[in-house]
């Protein structure tokens, strides 16, 4: 049965955008668009949205009304902005503007004419043009000595210049790359040897002339004795594996510059843990580091692969990067304890059966519903190139299961969603019944202790009726000979009320009488018709004839306001 899915949270982006000195962190729904971004952007840095230019795009460039949804972009994105109707502004300080230069991140978008492909390079402001032709070496396969480049300014003439001094323009500069012709008699590396070339091409410019420095090739290749290394990747028996990631990250940073990949800090089943058993949207591929300082292909392949701006870009974006060192048996013998433990005996066995020669390796796994399976392992002997293609082929099978489980979550949680609501309605419907009910019964026992205090009340005038009653007087006869004041009371009513003093009563009586039929003296007061005047506000202990109602005379209740 189809489900409706219910109000669930917005899935949130984070963007980090790079304009000229300036850096801006931006969250967004995926629901945003990218006209929603420059607006922003338009706020905080000053630049109008008709004059600004939002790159950084995978999908190449997009429109403004472009849904964030519709690029299934990760969590975390960089982009920059370029303005090239906008001029920067000239910094006050010589000094301080170099420096700020080679603290600036250029982009290189580099252009290889005879594969038809363009690569986008990041770069700090203090690489040389020199590092940058070796990392395009690493990524076309053409030496150094053989670029033929097209792009570079005039004032990039040594190739030891840094890129901040170069005169190239910031943040994005466009270059293009060719192989220069060679003579007829030049021979091509064979079949056999490409690996070999790959490696030596590379560096080829260095490589000449490594011997006139005391250095031979066992060195340069990773193969000296360790007696000539400075510590090892990674000790052994480290008393616990963040420890020993500690120490692997501080040498390899040490050896390869700190441009590497974030080597998760932590233990194999904590980095599985942080890549896939998040939230769908947020689980990631886990890439595991084999290490061995035995293997020729090590330090070249560090160097030269992990080390590679793109390769570093793609995989911080879409593994988490987990290492380790294999080169002592012990610390051998812990990682396939590790790898079996969470892995399986094959993944185990499978590593076993690598030779030394063979390392390093980049194990690419992905954590499914049941087990975790190893999707690729990548040996030391490869290319920037085929690098990058099976990390994104990896990602593609990632990336179709990732939406089949975010299906699946989404449907779960609109499931959920509908309990939790159904739950909270109908525990809402109780406390609605429950505070009714309370509601009824303190009305109920309110009219009940209302009712008992007014019958109590009117037990209590009954009883001082009848006391004040029998108290009076008996009503004296006409003919008594004494004088006789005869009184006709009108009550609120109508009715009227007749009854003879004594002239020598006290006002007191005529009150007493008036309460014990009903209108007690603290609620009413008595008047005269002609002229108008009030009795009860004279002194009780007044008689009749010196209130002068005598010999008879007409009075009228009225309640008190």
């Amino acid at each position: 049965m189809p489900f409706a899915i219910y109000a669930r949270q917005p899935r949130m982006l984070n963007f980090r955008v790079e304009y000229r000195q300036r850096s801006v962190e931006l969250v967004l729904e995926e629901g945003s668009t990218v006209g929603e971004i420059k607006q922003i952007l338009e706020t905080e840095l000053g630049v109008p949205v008709s004059k600004m230019q939002l790159k950084g795009w995978k999908s190449g460039d997009v429109s403004d009304s472009t849904l964030l949804r519709s690029l299934h972009l990760p969590k975390n994105n960089s982009l920059y902005v370029l303005t090239p109707d906008i001029a920067a502004t000239a910094s006050t300080s010589k000094n301080s503007g170099l420096q700020e230069s080679l603290n600036q991140n250029f982009l290189l978008v580099i252009s290889h004419r005879e594969a038809q492909r363009d690569y986008s390079l990041n770069f700090p402001g203090s690489r040389t043009i020199q590092e940058v032709k070796r990392n395009i070496s690493d990524l076309t396969n053409i030496p150094v000595r053989h670029q033929q480049w097209e792009g570079w300014p005039a004032s990039a003439s040594d190739d030891s210049m840094t890129l901040a001094v170069s005169g190239i323009s910031y943040p994005c500069h466009h270059l293009s790359v060719c192989r220069r012709s060679s003579p007829a008699n030049a021979q091509e590396p064979t079949e056999e040897c490409a690996d070999v070339h790959m490696i030596s091409d590379s560096e080829g410019d260095d490589f000449e002339d490594a011997s006139e420095f005391g250095v031979d090739d066992s060195e340069m290749f990773g193969m000296g004795s360790s007696s000539c290394r400075k510590s090892p990747m990674m000790p052994e028996n480290s008393e616990n594996e963040a420890d020993a990631l500690l120490h692997f990250t501080a040498e390899f940073s040490s050896r390869y510059g700190e441009t590497h990949p974030m080597f998760f800090i932590g233990s194999l089943e904590a980095a599985s843990q942080e890549a896939f058993y998040g939230k769908a949207r947020d689980r990631k591929l886990l890439a595991i580091y084999l290490h061995n300082d035995d293997s020729v292909l090590s330090n070249v392949f560090c160097s030269q692969m992990m080390c590679a701006d793109s390769i570093v870009s793609y995989l911080s974006q879409n593994f988490i990067t987990w290492a380790w060192d294999v080169t002592k048996e012990a610390n051998k013998a812990r990682l396939l304890t590790m790898c079996t433990r969470h892995f399986g005996s094959v993944v185990t066995q499978t590593i076993r059966t690598y030779k030394t020669d063979q390392f390093p390796l980049l194990l690419i796994v992905m954590g499914k519903r049941t087990s975790n399976e190893v999707l690729n392992v990548i040996q030391g002997n490869t290319t920037v190139d085929e690098l990058m293609m099976r990390l994104m082929g990896a990602m593609e099978i990632f990336t179709a299961q990732q939406q089949e489980d975010i299906k699946d979550e989404d449907e779960r949680e609109a499931r959920e969603m509908v309990k939790r609501e159904q739950d909270e309605a109908y525990r809402l419907s109780l406390e609605a019944d429950r505070k009714k009910r309370e509601a009824q019964e303190r009305e109920e026992a309110e009219q009940v202790r209302l009712e008992q205090m007014r019958k109590e009340q009117e037990e209590e005038k009954e009883a001082i009726r009848l006391s004040l009653e029998q108290a009076l007087p008996p009503e004296p006869v006409e003919e008594s000979g004494e004088q006789i004041s005869k009184l006709r009371i009108r009550t609120p009513s109508g009715e009227f009320l007749e009854r003879r003093f004594l002239g020598s009563c006290k006002l007191q009586v005529l009150f007493d009488f008036v309460a014990s039929k009903g209108y007690p003296f603290d609620e009413f007061k008595l008047l005269t018709t002609f002229p108008r005047r009030n009795i009860t506000q004279l002194e009780p202990g007044s008689t009749l004839l010196e209130a002068k109602l005598f010999p008879q005379e007409t009075l009228f209740l009225e309640a008190k306001e």
